[in-house]
């Protein structure tokens, strides 16, 4: 499992402060902490409460490693009376755990989906920690997973639904596209027939398509440009160079320049660019 689904997310720590400020509450317990689980079934101890050194402070737990490492690889609830001399757990932190006066810990691992995501602590210092300290540290780590789980069901369907609309954006960018290339060509036959009627009615259908695609909320405009102009900067809003555009309406270049010249100065515009994105707000270009 990635380190992203492994560990708690670090807007999910104030779940983990919430629930052991409830287990201190509760239970009484003098020392109460936790942590989350890493890539690698590493456990960081990282949340304290009642501690009066920092030598748990950050203490990276590999798995089967003290108590909370066998927590963690057994995925079930354990604990020690007497944490020195315990002999189901390996001592790899005695010094700390001494040096913190704590001497019974029960620790409860946090499943969500057969995977530890976080483990949390109760300890005393000189009485053992009793079954009732057990069962609400327990109902703790019961509600932390499940609160877990939503907030993972939560995330994968936001993923999905950005996942979906990225899809559809690119989807519709494409069709947008392939209307404004169709927008082009029918202007460019347009320009090309000799029948006034069929003119008329080509160009009709190209408005038609700029206005489909710039939608009826698009703002209406009285700046209007002339056939020729319209004709070029459709070209050019399909990423045509002046040459190309020239080409396919049978213009001379400089004679493209200057009916761009003359559209840009129609749409206020100052590069080819903020003119084509002009012309589409005003819905004379698809």
């Amino acid at each position: 499992m990635t380190e992203t689904l492994a560990s708690l997310r670090p807007r999910d720590d104030d779940a983990m402060r919430g629930e052991l400020r409830l287990v201190a509450r509760d239970s009484a317990a003098p020392v109460v902490f936790g942590g989350a689980v890493l890539a690698g079934d590493v456990l960081m101890l990282s949340e304290f409460l009642g501690t009066r050194t920092r030598g748990l402070h950050g203490l990276l737990i590999p798995p089967a490693s003290g108590l909370g490492g066998r927590v963690v690889a057994l995925r079930q609830p354990a604990g020690v009376a007497d944490y020195p001399n315990a002999p189901s757990i390996s001592h790899d932190y005695d010094r700390v755990v001494v040096g913190e006066g704590i001497r019974s810990v029960v620790a409860v691992p946090v499943v969500v989906g057969g995977q530890a995501r976080a483990v949390l602590y109760a300890a005393g210092r000189s009485q053992p920690v009793g079954d009732r300290v057990t069962d609400v540290l327990a109902r703790s780590a019961s509600r932390l997973a499940t609160e877990l789980a939503i907030r993972d069901e939560v995330d994968r369907r936001m993923k999905m639904a950005r996942a979906a609309a990225v899809a559809t954006g690119a989807a519709d960018s494409a069709r947008a596209e392939g209307i404004r290339g169709v927008h082009a060509e029918l202007r460019g036959i347009a320009s090309a027939v000799t029948d006034p009627v069929l003119r008329r009615t080509l160009s009709a259908l190209s408005e038609r398509l700029a206005a489909v695609i710039s939608g009826e909320d698009a703002p209406m405009t009285d700046v209007t440009l002339s056939p020729r102009e319209l004709d070029v900067l459709a070209h050019v809003a399909l990423g045509c160079s002046n040459a190309e555009a020239a080409e396919r309406l049978s213009l001379r270049m400089d004679t493209v320049k200057g009916y761009l010249r003359s559209a840009m100065r129609k749409l206020d515009a100052t590069s080819r660019h903020e003119a084509v994105v002009n012309a589409r707000r005003m819905r004379l270009l698809p």
